[in-house]
């Protein structure tokens, strides 16, 4: 009898410790779930107190809450990676209080997707930044993390939760293709993710962020190189007499103007131009993704004028 009433007592004593240990975050879980009460406290509460002798305002006699109202919503989406070792390390990191770092959602390198934060509240990701006027956009943006080392390529996998994250989010919120956006772009100089292996196009071509039409690129030219010598205009002249629709392309393509302002450019797609060496790496990163740190040569001016026209 004694033996198995030690038995049950063991059993008993392992179940609570396996359940007090199949969740690591069961401890963090309690201090989100105690946070976000708070805050449900808080939006419940009448906006205006009633009229009191003591208040600083002139409120009027009676209180009067409007029934038009519903949660304020997210219209940015911004793209990071981890910069650290495992999707462990990172969850451990958004868990501690002394990061005072958080992202709404992590994704693991095998597709696993962590939601950490819930869509509506303010998750402290972004730091400081800027995108076209907005210097605040931890307060209208969701943060999500993929787990990369800052140097690796993305798996596959990855990508595709990725993407179904992205699927929810625009459909949930009704996020505009172009408010898809990395973590460099926001802070140029600052930061360099997602890396330059990230498959922005891929992105683009599903409707998340904008990328240039590669066709209209590759037809552009520079003012250098339109005002060469033109061999076949010098042996004919009279072929400017009668234009030809199939040789338009050749003889009259479209030619970045000599006034195009790269720094006004930068600005219309949304970066931050403050420091313009910083800004022209953040954009070579996200739309070039390669010879960053290179100044822009005559195909990157093409594919940042094709771009400026489609944020117009």
């Amino acid at each position: 009898m004694r033996r198995g009433f030690t038995l049950l007592n063991t059993f008993l004593v392992l179940l609570v410790l396996a359940s007090c240990t199949s969740n690591p975050y069961s401890k963090t879980n309690r201090v989100y779930k105690k946070q976000a009460k708070v805050y449900t406290k808080q939006l419940s509460k009448f906006p205006l107190p009633e009229k009191s002798d003591g208040s600083a305002l002139d409120y009027g006699e009676y209180r009067a809450g409007t029934t038009n109202f519903n949660l304020r919503q997210p219209n940015y989406v911004v793209i990071h990676h981890t910069a650290q070792d495992s999707v462990e390390q990172t969850l451990k990191t958004f868990t501690l209080t002394r990061t005072q770092v958080s992202s709404h959602y992590v994704i693991g390198r095998d597709g696993d997707v962590y939601h950490m934060l819930n869509d509506y509240f303010r998750g402290w990701h972004g730091g400081v930044g800027k995108w076209g006027n907005n210097s605040d956009l931890n307060s209208s943006s969701i943060g999500i993390e993929l787990d990369n080392n800052g140097f690796e390529e993305f798996s596959e996998v990855q990508i595709q939760s990725l993407l179904a994250v992205l699927n929810k989010l625009k459909e949930d919120y009704k996020i505009p293709a172009e408010n898809f956006i990395g973590h460099s772009d926001i802070a140029p100089g600052r930061k360099v993710d997602p890396n330059a292996t990230f498959p922005w196009k891929s992105l683009a071509e599903e409707g998340y962020g904008l990328w240039y039409d590669e066709e209209e690129v590759k037809n552009l030219k520079t003012q250098a190189e339109f005002f060469k010598p033109n061999p076949m205009a010098i042996a004919n002249n009279s072929i400017f007499t009668q234009r030809i629709p199939v040789l338009d392309k050749i003889l009259f393509p479209e030619v970045v103007p000599a006034t195009f302002d790269v720094e006004m450019a930068l600005r219309i797609i949304g970066f931050d131009t403050s420091n313009m060496d910083a800004a022209l790496q953040s954009f070579k990163l996200h739309f070039i993704q390669e010879d960053i740190q290179s100044p822009l040569n005559g195909n990157d001016l093409k594919t940042l004028y094709n771009l400026y026209q489609k944020y117009l």
